[in-house]
């Protein structure tokens, strides 16, 4: 990770939150001298972060120009990852997102390389954007991470941010976020992923189709599985994470529709998004609050960290308010 020209007096930092967020904020803040310690009440391969089909692409986040400064930073670490570190779990794929019309998609600020590809997208729509994203595996990303941090996560509940030690606290406890802070605005998006063996499914290709957000497909190779979705429904913090087989069902015959040939399926999963009108990174005293990324934490873990980093350095929030 880049940062400015002077790097601000190492202090003692508490991230909360062991997603791809807090582990990748914690990451950022180690390398820019500080002495951090995450703890949260799970690790990460038991956090939504976990369930993530994990292919880079903005998604359920605002606001756009945010979003779009956030995404880009992030998806340049990543290309750089992939390229220098095989075992984090991430590669580069070309992705193809389905369109109605040939207008830019408010997300295409953040893609060097978006281009129209002629003729319609293999799950129905009349036009593709075609881009190059990096694609996660969360079972290899989370614990290579973890791996570069000095001081191991340390598991345990956090009644209070105000009870927690440090010089600074970062708050990156996702749907946790709203008992720790009494933040309304913040929503469970119940999100389902069927994972199925490679089939006749191209290795290299990622497909979307986010057109209509109560019919949404996405087809996502990994190095040896393919991960289908999905689906979005507001739900209660405590819904079950029990993966509906009915729902299951729904999303592999939608892709078969489209003439898609997946191989057996593997397994299903499921996982509560942590949506928020607004991303919230914003200074509050002692804690830095970083939550809200909704489907999109992979996409804007990398640039929310940066801006933490610089947060903490200036020693005050660049933004006023929710950003």
């Amino acid at each position: 990770m880049g940062s400015s020209g002077s790097r601000a007096q190492a202090q003692q930092i508490t991230v909360v939150g062991a997603g791809v967020i807090g582990l990748t904020t914690a990451v950022v803040l180690q390398r820019d001298g500080h002495r951090v310690q995450v703890i949260a009440a799970e690790r990460g391969e038991r956090t939504t972060s976990a369930v993530a089909a994990a292919l880079w692409h903005p998604f359920q986040a605002d606001p756009p120009e945010r979003v779009n400064a956030w995404s880009r930073r992030s998806l340049d670490e990543l290309t750089r990852i992939a390229n220098e570190h095989p075992e984090a779990g991430v590669d580069l794929l070309t992705a193809r997102e389905a369109a109605d019309d040939t207008r830019l998609p408010w997300w295409a600020p953040s893609v060097p390389d978006l281009a129209l590809e002629p003729g319609p997208h293999p799950l129905g729509a009349p036009y593709s954007w075609r881009f190059t994203a990096p694609r996660i595996e969360p079972s290899l990303h989370l614990p290579w991470l973890e791996a570069q941090l000095d001081c191991p996560v340390r598991i345990e509940r956090v009644p209070s941010l105000a009870s927690v030690d440090g010089d600074c606290v970062v708050n990156c406890t996702g749907l946790g976020a709203r008992a720790l802070t009494g933040d309304d605005e913040l929503l469970a998006l119940y999100g389902q992923v069927a994972i199925v063996e490679p089939g006749e499914i191209h290795p290299d290709v990622a497909l979307g189709d986010e057109r209509d957000e109560t019919a949404l497909v996405y087809v996502v190779p990994r190095r040896r599985e393919i991960v289908i979705g999905g689906c979005v429904v507001p739900s209660s913090d405590d819904r079950p994470l029990t993966p509906d087989p009915e729902l299951t069902d729904a999303m592999l015959q939608r892709v078969r529709a489209a003439g898609l040939k997946p191989g057996r399926l593997l397994g299903a999963r499921a996982g509560l998004r942590p949506y928020r009108r607004t991303v919230r990174l914003e200074r509050e005293g002692r804690v830095i609050h970083n939550y809200g990324h909704g489907g999109a934490g992979y996409t804007l873990a990398w640039g929310c960290a940066d801006e933490v980093r610089a947060v903490l350095q200036d020693g005050k929030a660049s933004t006023q308010g929710h950003v």
